[in-house]
């Protein structure tokens, strides 16, 4: 194989199928299918050569809109082939979503499942396209979404205007090999791969350009914190669609030879485990909220998880007692956090699974090879001594190309150097290991002193009837802003804000004791497994009688 950063994703496949082709590459219990490489290489060209029959172009945006099915992968793989950009679509979307997204990407082709649970997908862009109806598939007008042609549906049932996934595999058999390699020949490693939509933690979405480079270098550098090997086999059971699910799960895999293992369309803690026990899977990749569910599960049913080894902990950090019982009850005992962001392709630092337990759990690690950190005053623009608080920039082939057609916001976080602005707050050591405070725009700002939301969390979370805290700030009249912490109590739990208040009394500052406490049993998150903090604000007056011209502020 040629030097990793002078690679694309299609020759990443190449590379993986000739040299594993015997190993597992796709496997997905719940239909008994199980790929070789090999056989997985033939069935991304075949759906390849069936886009390049449909019409696509290089550079071509191809949306999926999908859960966790094996065609998901094989779009991502195939599409990569034809030089098509993949645009990934979140499964709870509605239509205006959909819409905004289908529009603001101008992609050419959607890919898409009919339903999921009580959800609709077909209704919704029928209500978006009604010209489906009446035109041939492949032959789409759409007076809404000018650039959409094609609607690919996965499943065997026939709609208006659609095509089925199976028709579009088999229209590739007019398409020769020799065609395929020609398109696969016009492409760079800096063109854009895939185009994520930030998960809106804070606002509204921007596609992500990332390019091969990108996506390659990072998977590969996690591989490599991981130890993963073609031996290896990943349970993955985040949202494909997230740049996590897509980047460090099938790509890790596919630059590896490791066995990609989807446990289910959907997080579904008996499934993934009884996947991890049958399917001998020796990674697995989560955010806090899964290992949490997973390890609720474990007390209710076991599990034979003794081949699990390592997996990353991604979009937060982990309580130590979470930690533990990760490695001593799920066995992942060389378990890794990463911190990153879609516009870092994800990942920016990482700890390895040699670091020391209180350092895995105290930090996000160092920064991967090739990527640079550095701590910048936001209020002076100068870099800070280690040990020292402030923004959280990076450098590196890790950077986004830059968010499609919103060349102001890409300047916005990007500077003339090419430092990415991550709005986070964190510390570097002297060891260079970083710590992640808070978000730049989640700080509190009380009686003119800062606060750390992660502080309060941290602390209430060692109150043994507490299971998760998140904290934000309310403006205040008096205060100019307020403390507010919504507390999820253990199951069967119960505790008043008095005892919480209590709790806090001389062991943390009185500035930082929330003024407000909302006992509730979930959080509004991305498909990340991020929480919400957007939407935290907007549910204050749901759960606290606040004075009514306080509550229009904070909404």
């Amino acid at each position: 194989m040629k030097d990793s950063k002078n690679i694309t994703v299609s020759q990443l496949l190449d590379h993986a199928a000739t040299n594993y082709p015997n190993n597992d590459a796709l496997v997905y219990p719940e239909r008994g299918l199980r790929y070789t490489y090999k056989e997985f290489w033939e069935v991304c060209n075949q759906f390849s050569k069936g886009l390049l029959k449909l019409g696509l172009k290089k550079g071509d945006h191809t949306a999926i809109w999908a859960t966790n099915l094996p065609e998901w992968v094989i779009a991502q793989l195939g599409s990569a082939r034809t030089g098509a950009v993949l645009v990934t679509v979140n499964t709870s979307y509605k239509t205006n979503e959909l819409e905004y997204l289908l529009k603001q990407s101008d992609s050419t082709t959607l890919i898409m499942i009919d339903s999921m649970k009580n959800t609709d997908y077909t209704s919704m862009i029928y209500e978006l396209c009604p010209e489906l109806n009446k035109c041939k598939p492949g032959e789409l007008v759409s007076e809404k979404l000018p650039f959409l042609k094609n609607v690919i549906v996965i499943g065997d049932k026939q709609y208006p205007g659609m095509l089925t996934w199976n028709e579009v595999v088999k229209m590739g058999e007019d398409v020769s090999d020799e065609e395929l390699d020609a398109r696969m020949a016009e492409l760079e490693p800096d063109d854009v791969n895939m185009m994520i939509y930030t998960s809106g933690t804070t606002g509204f979405p921007k596609g992500v350009m990332l390019t091969h480079n990108n996506v390659i270098l990072n998977a590969k550098d996690m591989a490599e914190g991981m130890n993963l090997s073609a031996e290896d086999r990943v349970c993955m059971p985040l949202p494909l669609f997230h740049c996590s699910g897509a980047v460090q799960g099938a790509i890790c895999c596919v630059a590896t030879g490791a066995a990609m293992v989807l446990p289910a369309e959907r997080f579904d803690p008996v499934k993934v485990l009884k996947t991890v026990e049958i399917e001998r899977c020796t990674v697995l990749h989560g955010v806090p909220t899964i290992f949490i569910i997973l390890l609720e599960q474990m007390e209710k049913e076991k599990f034979d998880t003794s081949s699990l080894r390592t997996g990353i902990v991604a979009g937060a950090s982990c309580e130590l007692d979470i930690l533990k019982k990760i490695e001593s009850v799920l066995n992942i005992r060389e378990i890794v956090y990463a911190y990153g962001q879609t516009e870092t392709s994800p990942c920016i630092t990482m700890t390895r699974v040699d670091d020391p337990p209180e350092l895995r759990v105290s930090t996000v690690g160092r920064p991967l090879p090739g990527v640079e950190v550095k701590i910048i005053d936001p209020e002076t623009e100068k870099e800070v001594a280690p040990g020292e608080q402030g923004e959280i920039r990076t450098r590196g082939y890790n950077v986004m190309k830059g968010y499609y057609k919103m060349p102001a916001a890409t300047a916005e976080v990007i500077d003339k150097d090419g430092w990415l602005r991550t709005g986070d707050l964190g510390i570097v050591d002297y060891s260079g290991f970083l710590r992640i405070t808070c978000r730049l725009k989640d700080m509190i700002i009380r009686n003119g002193e800062n606060i750390y939301p992660r502080e309060i969390e941290n602390y209430l979370c060692t109150h043994p009837l507490v299971k998760e805290a998140q904290v934000i700030g309310v403006p205040s009249a008096k205060h100019g802003e307020d403390v507010v912490a919504f507390v999820q109590l253990k199951e069967g739990a119960a505790l008043t804000q008095e005892e919480l208040e209590d709790f806090c009394k001389g062991k943390i500052a009185s500035i930082k004791i929330p003024t407000h406490i909302a006992f509730v049993d979930s959080y509004p998150y991305t498909a990340s497994g991020k929480v919400q903090k957007f939407k935290l604000r907007e549910l204050v007056s749901k759960y606290l009688n606040l004075h009514e011209e306080t509550m229009a502020e904070a909404i």
